[in-house]
C-alpha cells in the first residue's frame, strides 16, 4: 500500500512512518520546508513538498496513494480557530478524493472532554458542536456513508517521549520558571498518557485491520494521577511540589491550568482488542525519571 502521510516530519507522525515501512507500505510524506524533507527522507519515506493550505497538490498525493494518514495539524493555541477551519478543508479534500474508493483516511483527534464524571471510551459520541475538532471528527465519520474507510484516532494529551514538546514540557516549563512544581487540588484527577512510539504503532495497524467508521484511543495509560506528574517533575527538577487551589489554577498555570486541573480517565480496551495492540515503551512518569523534561528546550 502507498500511504500519503500529512505531519510527517512531526511529533508523532515520525512514529507513524518508521511503522509503515516495517509493515511493508511505502510512504509519501508531506513537507512544508526543507529541514522537514530532510527529515522525511531520513525516514526512508518519498518526500511531497507543500503544506496544508495547497489544497490540489493534497488531492493529488491521496489521488495517487492507497490511503491517508492526516496528521499535520497547526497548534498554535492563538490560532485555534483557523487552525480548525484548514484542518476541515484539508479532510473535506481528502474524503472528495477517496469517495467510493474504500481507501482509509485517518485522523488524529482528541480525549480531553469525552465524559464527564467517568471513564471514555472509544463509543462515546461528543456532540460536534462542542469544539470545531469534535466537528472535523465526525465529518470525517460521516465519509464511511461515501465509500471512505474513515478511521478517527483520539490521542491522549500527553504523548511523551525523549524529545516531547507537549503538555508535560510546557507543564515542566512552568514549574521551572515557578519555582515549584503544582497539583490543582488533591491532585487525583488523571490524565491519559501514551509514549509516542506506542503510537506510532497503533497507527500503523489501524491502516491495516480498521473499518470504516471506527473510533481509537491511543491510550497506553488510562489515567495518571496529576500529583504523581507534579511529583515526578518536582524530583527530575529537583524543585518542592505543592497542591493550589483551583480558583489559582489560571494564575499559577496559564491557560493550560484547567486541562491540567480535568479528570479524564480513558479506556482503551476496545482499541487494544481490534488492533491486538499492546504496548511496550515507557509510561510518563518513567520518561519523567529518566531526565527527559529536565531541561529546557
Amino acid at each position: 500500500m502507498r500511504v500519503f502521510v500529512t505531519g510527517a516530519s512531526g511529533w508523532i507522525a515520525s512514529a507513524v512512518v518508521p511503522e509503515l515501512l516495517t509493515a511493508g507500505h511505502q510512504v509519501l510524506g508531506l513537507a512544508r520546508s526543507d529541514a522537514a524533507a530532510a527529515k522525511v527522507a531520513a525516514l526512508g519515506a518519498d518526500v511531497q513538498h507543500g503544506d496544508l493550505n495547497d489544497l490540489e497538490g493534497l488531492r493529488a498525493a491521496a489521488a495517487a496513494s492507497d490511503g491517508v494518514v492526516h496528521l499535520g495539524y497547526n497548534h498554535d493555541f492563538s490560532q485555534m480557530s483557523a487552525a480548525a477551519d484548514t484542518d476541515r478543508s484539508v479532510i473535506d479534500a481528502f474524503g472528495e478524493v477517496l469517495a467510493g474508493s474504500d481507501r482509509p483516511l485517518l485522523i488524529a483527534s482528541g480525549v480531553l472532554g469525552l465524559a464527564n464524571g467517568r471513564t471514555a471510551t472509544e463509543d462515546d459520541r461528543p456532540d460536534a458542536a462542542a469544539h470545531p475538532r469534535v466537528a472535523n471528527a465526525a465529518a470525517t465519520l460521516a465519509l464511511a456513508d461515501r465509500g471512505v474507510r474513515s478511521i478517527v484516532v483520539r490521542f491522549a494529551p500527553t504523548v511523551h517521549g525523549e524529545g516531547d514538546y507537549g503538555f508535560t514540557r510546557m507543564l515542566a516549563g512552568i514549574a521551572r520558571e515557578k519555582g515549584v512544581s503544582a497539583y490543582v487540588g488533591d491532585g487525583a484527577n488523571v490524565w491519559p498518557a501514551v509514549h509516542r512510539l506506542d503510537a506510532g504503532s497503533l497507527v500503523a495497524g489501524a491502516i491495516d485491520r480498521a473499518s470504516a467508521g471506527t473510533i481509537l484511543h491511543a491510550t497506553a495509560e488510562e489515567g495518571v494521577p496529576s500529583r504523581e506528574i507534579a511529583e515526578a517533575i518536582g524530583r527530575s527538577l529537583d524543585l518542592p511540589v505543592k497542591s493550589i487551589p483551583a480558583d489559582q489554577a489560571v494564575g499559577h498555570f496559564g491557560w493550560i491550568g484547567p486541562i491540567f486541573a480535568a479528570d479524564s480517565p480513558t479506556t482503551s480496551e476496545k482499541t487494544r482488542r481490534l488492533l491486538d495492540w499492546h504496548p511496550t515503551h515507557n509510561t510518563l512518569i518513567e520518561d519523567l525519571d529518566a531526565g527527559y523534561y529536565s531541561s529546557p528546550r
